[in-house]
């Protein structure tokens, strides 16, 4: 995906798509096991490119943020139309600087080893777990909805913050739909299932697994970063709770509905199935042929060609061995999952002269950003490395962000993990971390908003959300920085 060299270090670095282990994993995959010289084949010599280059990809977020708020029906109704005019825009300025071939074998990249690869991972993972039916008197007290967001962030490090997420978000949306305060409900979940809870293990969250194709130890997040998450998660969980009692009591109790119908789970069956694409995204990273087709400069693997094919024939598997009243219960559309495609068809397009100048270097327009996380004498930066990950994972996924940083700091796993250690931690829980400050920082923030909207929940505008978790989150981040345990961020 990106193809970042770092000229005061020689390191090459390549990152992958965005998301929560199971859609981001799949395209964390991508870009560890891409060819280092694909984006210098497209031709594009982000050094001669200047900031106006990013306008397209800055007016789609600012689109993204603005357009559900300002102008709700034509959005809702041509939001794939927008996406599509800011990413010809960009594609339109690329042709210019760089003519129509070098233009055309970006967009194949950007299409064929990132998008698909993303693409096909989070709808297997959506429809799979679409397919997992929760039934039950479930009822909306703040222990019930405790319980859940503390399961859920539990098992994001286990089934991925997208397994976790798509598995969990309907049954609280279910709880929760009488109550007359709801909407904080599911901002919590989003930060704690979709994001904090996949932080310490590769499986969790697709930075890490980017960590871990390069070198890092499986077990070296829950190792090291164990007690900030449970910090975090622990103090996301009481000031949940807090809101939570205070939002229930000031509420009509509801009426006595009697003996309630026992909790079962359906379509178990469906629980192995996410375990098989688990399996097949670790099988794609450790399988290494050495097979791959050449598509106007871009090398698809054969692995990640036979990883899409096996995702795609779970998701049919799911389709054959699930009943349809399953999903039919649970309220599965194909809005979300439309909603999340179409747009990030067109972040991948738009980000491409981002990305082209984030890989210049010191000789890019974003020179700075090197500078800044290195102090004079050459040592590390590392609240700078923890804030910049963070703020960069929060707007452009956190997947390529963490690498980019990750070859920074040398590319060296094993430095990186021992003498360097506080530098990995802060790459790894800014990345992490971070990417639930807005609802694109990873994928599963998005559909997760989208399935509560659908299901009657009030979710606040792009800026409303953002505010509302940075309130919450930019407090406990700054703990963060400061906190006197191992390891310990120093400012140098």
């Amino acid at each position: 995906m990106l193809s970042v060299r770092s000229k005061r270090q020689g390191a090459s670095l390549n990152p992958k798509q965005f998301v929560t282990w199971p859609w981001r994993l799949a395209f964390a995959a991508i870009l560890a096991l891409s060819p280092q010289h694909v984006w210098a084949a497209t031709g594009l010599d982000g050094a001669a490119m200047g900031w106006p280059y990013a306008l397209p990809f800055a007016g789609l977020l600012l689109s993204i943020a603005l357009g559900p708020l300002l102008l709700p029906k034509i959005w809702h109704h041509h939001y794939g139309k927008i996406a599509a005019a800011w990413s010809l825009l960009a594609l339109a300025a690329l042709v210019i600087f760089a003519g129509s071939m070098a233009t055309l074998a970006a967009l194949v990249h950007a299409m064929l080893a990132e998008y698909l690869g993303f693409i096909v991972l989070l709808f297997s993972l959506y429809f799979v777990a679409g397919g997992i039916l929760i039934t039950g008197d479930i009822k909306a007290t703040p222990a019930t909805n405790f319980g859940i967001l503390a399961l859920g962030t539990l098992g994001a490090s286990i089934v991925g913050t997208t397994g976790a997420a798509m598995i969990l978000i309907r049954p609280l949306i279910r709880a929760n739909r009488l109550r007359r305060h709801n909407t904080h409900v599911v901002i919590f979940f989003v930060i704690l299932v979709a994001n904090v809870g996949g932080a310490l293990s590769p499986l969790g969250d697709p930075p890490l697994f980017v960590g871990f194709l390069h070198g890092v130890d499986f077990f070296w997040t829950t190792r090291t970063i164990w007690l900030q998450t449970a910090i975090v998660a622990g103090l996301l969980l009481a000031i949940f709770v807090a809101i939570d009692v205070w939002r229930f009591r000031s509420e009509s109790p509801p009426g006595d509905t009697g003996c309630g119908e026992p909790l079962r789970i359906r379509g178990l069956v469906n629980l192995v199935l996410i375990a098989a694409i688990v399996a097949s995204l670790l099988a794609s990273a450790m399988w290494k042929p050495g097979i791959a087709f050449d598509i106007l400069g871009t090398k698809l693997q054969l692995e990640d060609v036979v990883r899409n094919l096996v995702l795609l024939a779970i998701a049919a598997l799911s389709v054959w061995l699930t009943p349809d009243e399953h999903r039919l219960a649970n309220g599965f559309t194909w809005e979300p999952i439309r909603e999340v495609a179409k747009l990030f068809a067109g972040i991948f397009v738009a980000i491409i002269p981002v990305i082209a100048m984030l890989n210049a270097g010191h000789h890019g327009a974003f020179a700075w950003l090197l500078s800044a996380v290195t102090a004079p004498d050459g040592a590390p930066r590392e609240v700078a490395y923890f804030w910049f990950t963070g703020l960069m994972s929060a707007f452009l996924d956190n997947a390529p962000t963490y690498l980019l940083f990750f070859e920074l700091a040398g590319g060296d796993p094993q430095v990186l993990m021992h003498e360097l250690s506080g530098t990995l931690a802060s790459i790894s829980m800014g990345a992490v971390y971070m990417g639930a400050l807005t609802y694109i920082g990873n994928a599963p923030n998005f559909m997760v908003s989208s399935i509560a909207s659908e299901n009657g929940i009030e979710m606040p505008s792009f800026f409303g959300y953002m505010l509302r978790a940075g309130a919450v989150l930019i407090p406990l981040f700054l703990l963060l920085t400061l906190l006197p345990v191992a390891p310990i961020l120093h400012w140098h």
